[in-house]
């Protein structure tokens, strides 16, 4: 069930990665609409002018493209390693470890997620919109959200296969999803 080949796993992987590819396309989207903003403020003096409302299309970008990274690093186990002391240790402890640490992630995840829903619900509650282009903030929230829920959904995967390969004592394979 927790495998990456098995329908499940084929589903989990897809998922994270096309959530990480429209991250990639808000971020590119980004950085062209920052470029097109900084030669309009080059240029004022030709008529030209910056996008209204840049910074905050960029934070609601930038909210948006780290919740879409994160389910994919996480399955790729793309996160920060300190193996200083964990190289010492063998096979099986290495195994307990990961699912440990995939559990603290799943208790993470779903506590941002957590949080994230219910300040979304306050922003449609109350309204609350941006400065200057009046942009929802709920909506706002919502992208932020379907980043978080899914990256649940992938921590509880990805404990899953952790969980599998410590209780067969085996080492879980160096890249453990599929390539992009």
């Amino acid at each position: 069930m927790f495998r990456d080949e098995s329908l499940l796993g084929r589903l989990i992987v897809s998922l994270a990665k096309w959530l990480a590819v429209a991250g990639g396309l808000v971020l590119m989207a980004m950085v062209a609409m920052i470029v097109v903003s900084i030669v309009g403020r080059a240029l004022l003096a030709f008529g030209l002018k910056p996008i209204t409302g840049d910074y905050e299309l960029v934070s609601i970008g930038m909210g948006f493209a780290v919740f879409a990274f994160l389910p994919w690093a996480h399955l790729q186990r793309g996160h920060a390693l300190v193996a200083l002391v964990t190289d010492s240790f063998g096979l099986r402890v290495n195994s307990w470890l990961l699912v440990v640490t995939d559990l603290m992630m799943l208790v993470a995840s779903a506590f941002i997620a957590h949080r994230l829903y219910f300040g979304m619900m306050d922003k449609f509650a109350y309204k609350e919109t941006t400065l200057l282009l009046r942009f929802p903030l709920s909506w706002a929230y919502a992208l932020g959200f379907i980043g978080a829920a899914i990256m649940v959904v992938v921590a509880f995967y990805v404990l899953g296969r952790s969980l599998r390969y410590a209780l067969k004592g085996e080492a879980e394979p160096k890249h453990a999803g599929v390539d992009l």
